[in-house]
């Protein structure tokens, strides 16, 4: 686990270069389509979002034989950030829905493709709003700048289409902000996408620290931050007002004030509450209560940008507040797996639905809530099992979400044991370095499908804690909890500064140790931390995985000073955590039987 961190420099030079060569869209071909299944006409809309007036570019698909006096029910998308209408997971929605007799109309986002205005990171006020205009086309009350109009899909009222939303990521968020400000849609369907842009992008784990600032995910937010900026110049639209530089041209004022604040790395109180606020208020976490439509969440595993944690986050909520919500967690994201998916995975450019699991939920979430068919819809949770030989039997399901129960303790002599009463007396210490010295990934490879080393910790820069090989494999589904106290007194002198950048920063993750000594981390995910006080005990909720421990395996857990995808601790912090008999930390596993 042991190896030398690669310089800053040539990560970040390596990461964003591949972005501005490859805006993060998933692309690809959509199969040809045979004639006379559908008709498309390109559209364009002038509508007023957000305090501007913005011009979407749009596409309408309808399906041969669906006419005034046969309508259909209507499904809208729209690209994930970097993308557009054209890209080959978007326009293969219009494609896909087409064929299936639904009318389609996929559109580019504010601010990507021929669509203008800056972005705003799907701000409900805004994105939300723009998207309205679109809904009161598909109820025939408004036409496209050329005139045209729509009589052809259902109404459940005057003005009031029958309308589902699907796609993935920023397309996905979209989705949740259209229906918080328009109970006309009927069903969602949000892919990989996000609940708390301030977790997604500065991330801290830490219990009941919600509005302290974690560790900044510096990669992933600047490699989408160039893809926003690499777009051509915005024209008429652009608003000089907000421009303070040449550095940010395309995002509205508040979206380049965050991604400045975040890459300072100094988070002093003032600043720290508006970075907060405006990444919250553009997110699902601040209007859900707002959100009727039914909600067929897909979240992937393999996810280091928006975790499976922001899906639980989101379905928990929706449900509280009544709103019908299922989920499921597939293989692919962010990090692996959507572009290239697994045998009998989902692939949205193939258009396809019925040969996946995921595609037929979604075909059974529409056909129940747009078609209003008696059918089932599954389960309230699925998830998707990678140790399972055969691609028809990899989804298991629940009514809920496992809950922690499998406790393990964090002893002094660096192991993990089952009971408190075994945990020894000892401790373990380590110290941060100017520079990073492990390593979970490097951002956005995933996506672009780039080789990425494996992940290490370089020695007396972590502390870790190993289990006995297990008698029996482990099946863990959920988010593990860790609670664990930890001296610093360095951090502790600082911790009063008034900048949240001056409190310790850790990282959490859990490895799976084979019998030959391997060690992986599951789909490289780490639990970032800024200790909310360093002198009280601490509880820190990883993110959820969904991962078979083989019998004979061993359990890693490792707190470590640094990760190479994140900005770290401001000044050097040691850390020692020392377990007295009787008091060790604990880390407990939401574990299934299958």
């Amino acid at each position: 686990m042991s190896r030398r961190a690669p310089r800053p420099r040539a990560v970040l030079a390596a990461v964003l270069g591949a972005v501005l060569a490859a805006p993060l869209a998933l692309a690809g071909p959509a199969p040809a389509t045979a004639k006379g299944e559908y008709d498309v006409t390109a559209l364009k809309f002038t509508v007023r979002a957000g305090g501007r007036t913005c011009t979407i570019d749009a596409d309408l698909y309808r399906p041969a034989g669906v006419d005034s006096a046969r309508p259909a029910p209507a499904v809208l998308a729209t690209n994930g950030f970097g993308g557009s209408k054209n890209d080959g997971s978007t326009d293969a929605i219009g494609k896909a829905f087409a064929r299936r007799g639904y009318v389609g109309l996929v559109y580019s986002g504010l601010g990507f493709g021929s669509s203008d205005c800056p972005i705003s990171l799907d701000d409900p006020a805004v994105d939300g709003r723009a998207a309205a205009h679109l809904l009161d086309f598909l109820a025939g009350r408004r036409t496209a700048d050329d005139g045209t109009g729509v009589d052809h899909v259902i109404l459940d009222g005057p003005g009031d289409p029958r309308v589902g939303m699907i796609g993935g990521s920023y397309g996905g968020a979209i989705q949740l902000a259209t229906a918080s400000v328009d109970h006309r849609v009927d069903a969602l369907v949000p892919m990989i996408t996000w609940h708390d842009l301030a977790y997604s992008l500065v991330p801290n784990n830490a219990v009941g620290a919600r509005d302290l600032p974690g560790a900044f995910k510096w990669q992933w937010t600047n490699g989408f931050y160039l893809a926003g900026e690499s777009r051509p110049p915005l024209g008429p639209s652009l608003d000089p007002s907000r421009v303070r530089s040449l550095a940010c041209r395309h995002f509205v004022s508040d979206a380049c004030d965050t991604i400045r604040t975040l890459n300072s790395g100094r988070y002093p109180a003032d600043r720290s509450a508006g970075l907060l606020s405006y990444a919250r208020k553009v997110s699902p976490v601040s209007y859900l209560h707002r959100v009727e439509a039914p909600t067929l969440l897909v979240q992937g595993q393999a996810d280091t940008l928006f975790n499976l944690n922001e899906a639980t986050a989101t379905y928990r909520t929706l449900r509280a507040h009544g709103t019908p919500a299922k989920m499921i967690w597939q293989a692919g994201g962010h990090s692996g797996g959507v572009t290239d998916p697994a045998a009998g995975e989902l692939d949205l450019r193939r258009g396809d639905l019925e040969s996946s699991y995921v595609g037929r939920r979604i075909l059974a979430w529409f056909d129940r809530h747009l078609h209003r068919r008696n059918v089932d819809t599954g389960p309230a949770f699925a998830y998707y099992r990678d140790w399972v030989g055969d691609p028809a039997g990899r989804y298991a399901t629940a009514e809920r979400l496992p809950a922690p129960g499998l406790k393990l303790y964090l002893s002094g002599d660096g192991t993990l044991v089952d009971h408190r009463a075994k945990a020894v007396r000892g401790s373990l210490s380590y110290t941060n370095r100017p520079t990073p010295t492990s390593h979970s990934e490097t951002s956005v490879t995933g996506v672009l499908r780039l080789p990425d080393p494996a992940p290490y910790d370089t020695a007396g820069t972590y502390a870790g804690w190993t289990s006995q090989p297990l008698g029996r494999a482990v099946d863990v589904v959920g988010a593990p909890l860790a609670t664990l106290k930890v001296l610093s007194p360095a951090a502790e002198r600082t911790q009063g500064s008034g900048d949240a950048a001056d409190r310790l920063v850790l990282f959490a993750k859990l490895y799976d140790v084979a019998p030959d000594g391997t060690a992986t981390l599951v789909h490289r995910l780490v639990a970032p931390v800024r200790v909310p006080d360093v002198t009280e005990p601490f509880t820190v909720t990883l993110p959820g995985i969904v991962h078979r421990f083989g019998k004979g395996h061993r359990l890693r857990f490792v707190i470590a000073a640094s990760d190479g995808a994140y900005l770290g601790n401001r000044g050097v912090k040691p850390v020692t955590v020392s377990v007295a008999p009787g008091n060790p930390g604990v880390l407990e596993l939401p574990v299934v039987r299958h």
